[in-house]
């Protein structure tokens, strides 16, 4: 039986109010010193959820960025039905879900129900839809729009526990750059609202500048990491790019991981695969360890630094990079 708008509510308050207490105990918990390497579930959108969480494990991940959407493994008008086993089949396999992948884009009821759903498990992290802004002056006419609706999810996710983190995009998203989210999201606390970067996509949008200039601009907000490459046989300005396996793009792997470690960033790093590999599998197992090598490398070389800790079960979300004081 789905639970009740009542019983939701009741979740969301309990499990802002474990949030609380956990924040109290002052480290009672496990903190990481590293990243999770998560995959996103929707790559294996033709394994069942219920073995989702086997096949995640058996390919060596920390943890699952679970898709909520169209299309992916929970679809969210089914959430009342299917969200809470999902969630609870990938922890009680010993993964981690530091955050779950949405379609939402406005505080409706399904968005209470996924995100007050997700608070019982205690997933920290939520990436919301995408807001096609455009340029022009049909920005300015629909920033204003975009702001109530980012601030009411912000609002529930602050209910819930859950910090939001905006996807940078390209194509045709035109407004989802590093820059145009920084802007739209100034006026909110930077604690529940902030940017998930995709080292891929911030590197085509970046032109000349590259990864350099976006990263820098969203480290101060920076939540959730998304790793994709491209290959470029035209300049970045011409936005010709083909999907491609990481290390073999545009994409500077050592610059992004190297500043994520002096940013002391411990956030989940979500894998995407873009391409279409002959071996699905041995294209993930690929892609995991070169990940894996990225953040030894990078993360091995400051004081106490090395193989993160677990999350513990229930983790409350972590601040980030950028704790404010402003209100969502």
């Amino acid at each position: 039986m789905a639970p009740t708008r009542r019983q939701l509510l009741a979740g969301m308050a309990a499990g802002a109010a474990r949030l609380r207490a956990q924040s109290r105990a002052g480290g009672a918990m496990q903190v990481r010193t590293t990243p999770a390497i998560c995959l996103y579930s929707r790559i294996l959108s033709k394994v069942d959820h219920v073995d989702l969480p086997m096949v995640v494990r058996g390919l060596g991940f920390d943890g699952c960025d679970l898709s909520v959407e169209p299309g992916g493994h929970v679809v969210p008008e089914k959430a009342a039905l299917f969200l809470m086993p999902a969630l609870e089949a990938l922890t009680g396999a010993g993964l981690d879900v530091p955050m779950i992948t949405t379609s939402l884009t406005v505080m409706d009821q399904l968005a209470q129900e996924v995100l007050g759903l997700s608070s019982f498990i205690g997933v920290p992290f939520f990436r919301p839809g995408h807001w096609k802004l455009t340029g022009s002056p049909a920005l300015e006419a629909k920033l204003g729009q975009t702001q109530r609706e980012i601030a009411a999810l912000a609002s529930l996710g602050r209910a819930t526990g859950l910090v939001m983190g905006i996807h940078n995009f390209t194509g045709d998203a035109e407004g989802a750059s590093v820059a145009d989210i920084s802007r739209v999201i100034r006026p909110f606390d930077p604690h529940w609202v902030g940017i998930d970067f995709d080292a891929g996509y911030a590197t085509v949008e970046g032109g000349p500048g590259g990864l350099s200039l976006p990263l820098q601009l969203a480290l101060p907000r920076l939540k959730m990491v998304t790793v994709r490459d491209f290959k470029s046989s035209e300049p970045l300005a011409a936005r010709k790019i083909t999907p491609c396996p990481l290390g073999e793009g545009v994409v500077d792997w050592p610059h992004l991981f190297a500043t994520l470690a002096r940013a002391k960033f411990t956030g989940p790093i979500t894998l995407h695969v873009d391409y279409q590999p002959t071996d699905e599998l041995a294209a993930i197992r690929r892609d995991l360890s070169f990940v894996r090598k990225q953040v030894e490398a990078a993360y091995s070389t400051g004081p106490g630094s090395g193989p993160g800790s677990g999350r513990g079960p229930g983790s409350g979300p972590p601040s980030g990079r950028g704790a404010g004081s402003g209100e969502a």
